[in-house]
Order: structure tokens, then sequence, then C-alpha cells
């Protein structure tokens, strides 16, 4: 099985997200398919699973947790604190020392472990500079509590500061196809500094495996409604661009959702996708999309496909920018 870095761990080079098998997406599967997908996933070798306490509001954590923990040894556990629910059940962004703490110890609970491999600030507070949360952080490495720290959502200069605190071994940013922020500067200080970076939501949140083609069909609650990209007008745009993705696909004898994810791949060997999934079937294709080598001149053609100038839509509404501090996508790079 081809293997990356994941800081100081070799996983596979294809992780697993496993936030829609409790959150976000539709309804979620039941406990027992859950089940199901998990340990399908460590039986496929996928040795990289994330988590976080906000998916499911500790749901996903509670599930990894019962499955998985006589198998704790088979993978690199990844999970976020920083952002959770707060007391009233809302959502909140807070990267308050004793709540970062609090959280973690939550989450070490319903994951059934001693130590956390790697520990994600979910998204930067910004309300307190990034060096005291990330300063809670080494202390929670200190004490044993986690391995590892990463960031998520963060530009390339608040990476270079947290970096100066304790060194990272991930920044987690959502990258693929048709999102491309990470190009601007978050990719390269990444290489620079030896950071791996891990790409959710690489398969654009299900557009880029082409199975989604009518929004009408997504339930009520389902995250993607409220994103620009899936609203009437954007997305009768951007289903234009699966044509040209499914011709490539053809070629190659592969998915579309194959081509995107070994597209990524090649974009640096410091990088690792994490789609997820509720479908076995789903789960071994993302796993071969591993063994996919795309040629310079496909690579290029992906490019020229699709892209943030043939993208409709931003990613997030506007009410969601002002909690993220990536830098915005450089249009200049396709001109």
């Amino acid at each position: 099985m081809p293997t990356r870095k994941l800081g100081p761990f070799d996983v596979f080079s294809v992780g697993l997200g496993c936030m829609s098998l409790s959150h976000a997406y539709g309804i979620p599967p039941d406990a027992e398919t859950g089940a199901k997908i998990l340990n399908a996933a460590l039986d496929l070798g996928y040795t990289h699973l994330d988590t976080a306490s906000l998916y499911g509001f500790g749901a996903n954590e509670m599930l990894i947790g019962n499955v998985l923990k006589k198998r704790r040894n088979e993978f690199a556990l990844a999970s976020k604190c920083g952002m959770f629910r707060n007391a009233a059940g809302q959502r909140e962004i807070n990267g308050d020392p004793a709540i970062l703490r609090k959280t973690c110890e939550e989450s070490l609970q319903r994951l059934q472990t001693d130590v956390i491999d790697l520990y994600y600030l979910h998204r930067w507070d910004k309300r307190r500079p990034i060096e005291e949360s990330i300063g809670t952080l080494s202390d929670l490495v200190r004490e044993g509590k986690i391995k590892t720290i990463g960031l998520s959502e963060v530009g390339a200069a608040t990476i270079r500061k947290a970096h100066k605190v304790h060194p990272l071994a991930a920044v987690q940013t959502e990258y693929s196809l048709w999102t491309r922020n990470a190009e601007t500067a978050v990719l390269e200080t990444c290489k620079e500094l030896g950071i791996t970076f891990v790409a959710f939501s690489p398969l654009a949140r299900g557009f880029l495996s082409g199975k989604l083609r009518e929004v009408g069909s997504l339930p009520p609650k389902d995250i993607r409604l409220a994103m620009p990209r899936f609203q009437p007008g954007h997305f009768e745009r951007n289903l234009r661009l699966l044509d040209g993705l499914e011709e490539i696909a053809n070629a190659h004898e592969a998915t579309m959702g194959q081509i995107a994810l070994a597209w990524l791949l090649a974009q640096g060997n410091h990088i690792i996708p994490i789609p997820g999934t509720t479908k076995l079937d789903h789960l071994k294709e993302n796993a071969d999309a591993a063994h996919l080598t795309l040629s310079a001149e496909t690579l290029d053609k992906l490019n020229a496909l699709i892209n943030p100038t043939t993208v409709s839509g931003p990613r997030y509404p506007a009410s969601t920018l002002p909690e993220i501090d990536t830098e915005e996508e450089d249009l200049t790079r396709y001109a």
C-alpha cells in the first residue's frame, strides 16, 4: 500500500474522513452501518481516521471509540478541538485554554483511548493569539494526552506563528479541483516547514464523484444546501464541468471521484486527502485511487477544466467567511 507521512506516522496515502458517519450530509447511517464502514476501512488498509468533537456533537468520536477500541493500534487517530457544542447546545468557536483542555478530556473518554495521535485546533479563535492556543496544545503533548498538533483552515502567516511555538504535524484545509485556496500560500508553506497537508472535502462534498446531479434530492438539514456552489444558478453552471471530468475518467477506466483524488495526490507528496463516505463500495473506490497515476497531459487538462475561474460561486456563505483564516484563491494563476 502506498504510504505518506502524517507528522511522525506512516499512513496509507488516502485517509478516511469520518464526519459523514454522524453529521452534516443528509441523514447519517445507523450505528451498525457506521461500524461496518469503520471496520471495512481498516480491513482495506486505511490507517488514518479523522474525526472531531463537533461531529454529531460527540457522536462520531463515540462511534469510533465503541467500534475500534480493540483495533486502536491499527491506525493513526486524529480529532479536533476549539469548535464544539456549548452549554446552550449551539456550535461555538472558542480557544480558551480551559475549554481546549476540557474538550480533550471529553474526546479521550468518547474515543476510549489514552492518547490522540493528531489533535487539531478545528478553528482559530481570532479573539486570542494563535500562540496561546498552541501553547495549551503543547502542554497536552507534554502531558501525554496528545502526540502531535495540527491546525485547520488557517493561512500561511498563522501557520508560521504557530509552528514557532510548537512544531505542527499537519494543517487541514479544504482542497480539491474546485477549491484551490491552499495553492495561494498554504501548500508551499507546509512543504517548506515539513508539515503534512491534509485535504478535507477532496471530492468537493460529493460533487466531483458525479453522483450528485440534483440538489433537490438532499434532505433539509444537509449542510450543502447553504453553500453557494450548490444553490440555483451556480449549481447548474457547475454541473457542466462534470462532462469533461467524465470523459477523462472514462479514458482512464476510472470513476470521476478516483480521477479527482489522483489529481490531488499528484499535487505533492506531503498531501493526504481524507474523503468521507457512508457506502462500502465508495470506500474501496477511494482507496483504489491511490494506485492511479495521471500523466502530465491529463493533469493539465484537469487544471484547465476545473479551477477558480470555471467554478461558479464561493465555497462558503458570507456568514462563514469570518471563521476561517485561509487566503483567498489566487485567480492570476489561471489567467
